[in-house]
């Protein structure tokens, strides 16, 4: 993994919002006493959807209200790539190009998002609306070629669907997430190949006679037992 630091240019304070701040409270309250370093992560997350990136003011706010040093919530943020170090579009497309997405065509839909957005990979546009990176596997290669963006997964894209969710975006719609070529979730395309035949109930067991028969066993084996020896 490359090496991952924070932007040169940084704010110059940073406080959760009210809203924020509650949320973050309830976090921190979920881990026993001693152990509120555990909520790091989901405070980090927290910061990031506030601001749209992880500054070093967050870390440092961050570490205080955790009692950690800096440097511990710093090794974190700059360890999953989850955490934006640098500013981002308000629509962060992260498109993934490991090997099963390439092999099912990520490169025609990262340059369609190039061609469409007029950005290369790493950069924003110039009214911040948009960012543009390539990612490893996302986890879902049974839908490649996709691509993220915020919190949602766009599965199955090709250059033509991810050209429509950029201008829906711009539009100021909310696309559809999942899969985009009408498959359900992860459901092969086309009819069944397999389990086609329509399911056939149990056959209902007769419990009355299930127990005259355990009954009789039970007998049997009782009269056997006592039975003397010869």
């Amino acid at each position: 993994m490359s090496v991952r630091q924070l932007a040169k240019e940084q704010p110059d304070s940073f406080s959760f919002k009210p809203e924020y701040a509650e949320r973050a409270k309830r976090i921190i309250a979920k881990y026993p006493a001693g152990r509120q370093a555990s909520a790091v992560m989901p405070l980090l997350d927290l910061a990031q959807r506030q601001e749209g990136w992880v500054t070093k003011p967050a870390i440092g706010v961050i570490a205080q209200m955790l009692n950690m040093a800096s440097i511990r919530v710093l090794e974190v943020a700059t360890f999953y790539t989850m955490f934006e170090l640098h500013p981002v579009g308000k629509h962060h497309i992260q498109v993934c190009t490991n090997l099963p997405c390439q092999l099912r065509g990520s490169d025609a839909v990262v340059h369609a998002c190039k061609e469409k957005l007029g950005i290369g990979l790493g950069e924003r546009t110039a009214d911040g609306q948009f960012s543009l990176m390539e990612v490893e596997c996302a986890g879902a290669c049974v839908n490649a070629p996709m691509a993220q963006i915020g919190d949602d997964y766009f599965e199955d894209v090709d250059a033509t669907s991810m050209r429509k969710i950029i201008d829906a975006l711009k539009r100021g719609e909310k696309p559809k997430a999942g899969p985009q070529n009408g498959r359900v979730h992860s459901a092969p395309l086309g009819n069944f190949t397999s389990l086609t035949d329509e399911p056939k109930p149990a056959p209902m067991q007769d419990m009355a006679a299930a127990k005259a028969a355990f009954e009789k066993a039970k007998a049997d084996a009782a009269a056997k037992a006592a039975a003397p020896k010869t």
